[in-house]
């Protein structure tokens, strides 16, 4: 059964909302099979989980980064990020480029252990510092709220990317 995410909108609702979301996500996320082909896009399925990873220390302090954005940008971004729109397919990130970044895992199961132990990373981080802004390399400075906007519009962008709902 296919679970539909693109309505959710974790921007007003409480902290718990982007957990049971992040568990859905991995439920869907088991049925992925390491030759599964995108609809779109270039990444293979160990490079789309990678990618998550990368998004979550980015959001849990583990990966410092500088915004690239121009500053009168970031209104009209975050509006972007807090609205229901999807992510664009095919948007090259300015973070990784046009090539793929090398594997840092054996296989796409040793990702998946590491994609869950990030969650629980990007949980306990907020946890203990619920008032904390750590910097995206697009949208800037996001908050807890913020955050938990962008990883449901993220995940949900790259489960449709390889079909997963």
């Amino acid at each position: 059964m296919a679970i539909q995410f693109r309505s959710a909108n974790v921007s007003n609702t409480d902290t718990s909302t982007i957990y049971i979301m992040f568990e859905q996500f991995i439920k869907q996320l088991n049925s992925l099979q390491s030759d599964q082909k995108p609809l779109w896009g270039k990444m293979t399925a160990q490079h789309m989980v990678e990618h998550l990873i990368l998004a979550l220390q980015m959001s849990n302090g583990k990966l410092n980064v500088k915004c690239i954005s121009q500053p009168e940008t970031l209104p009209p971004l975050k509006r972007f990020l807090l609205g229901d729109r999807p992510f664009p397919k095919e948007y090259i990130n300015p973070f990784i480029g046009p090539d793929l970044l090398p594997l840092k895992f054996s296989d796409l199961n040793e990702a998946r252990s590491e994609l869950e132990k990030e969650i629980n990373n990007y949980k306990n981080y907020f946890e203990t510092r619920p008032d904390t802004e750590t910097v995206h390399v697009t949208f800037g400075e996001l908050n807890k709220q913020e955050w938990d906007q962008f990883h449901s519009k993220h995940f949900t962008h790259h489960l449709e990317q390889f079909n997963l709902i």
